[in-house]
């Protein structure tokens, strides 16, 4: 049974079922209201409110992105990277119980886990200005 007390485990888990949806959306083009709708095991509450805010903000969070790369493009980021940093920076501006530290290093352990080897330490340095930006 799956806990839904917001813990390090429980947002974890849900933020890597997040990545595993919104990966999926792009790479297929499908609706992430239709992937959701398909899947036969249910996310965690945080995981569906992660897929839907990030999906329904997404140019914006590219926008705070791409203000944050330099000489580069969001468009330009490996896939899985994009998704990732989408997740954090929706975090970083729209979810403030989660403190900055716990983003960016959930963030990072996941890029540790899912990306290329220096994939962890550019985007730390990206969700690290993005953070200055959105909380100051």
């Amino acid at each position: 049974m799956r806990s839904e007390i917001p813990g390090l485990g429980s947002r974890r888990e849900a933020r890597e079922e997040a990545l595993a949806i919104l990966y999926q959306a792009e790479l297929t083009g499908d609706p992430v209201a239709e992937i959701l709708a398909a899947r036969q095991v249910p996310l965690s509450s945080y995981a569906v409110e992660i897929v839907e805010q990030v999906d329904a903000g997404r140019d914006d969070l590219d926008a705070l992105l791409g203000r944050h790369l330099e000489n580069w493009r969001v468009e330009r980021m490996p896939l899985v990277d994009r998704v990732i940093a989408r997740i954090a920076a929706w975090e970083l501006s729209d979810r403030s119980d989660v403190p900055t530290g716990v983003v960016l290093s959930e963030a990072i352990a996941i890029a540790t886990q899912y990306c290329a080897e220096q994939s962890p330490r550019f985007l730390n340095g990206v969700l690290g200005s993005v953070a200055g930006e959105v909380r100051g």
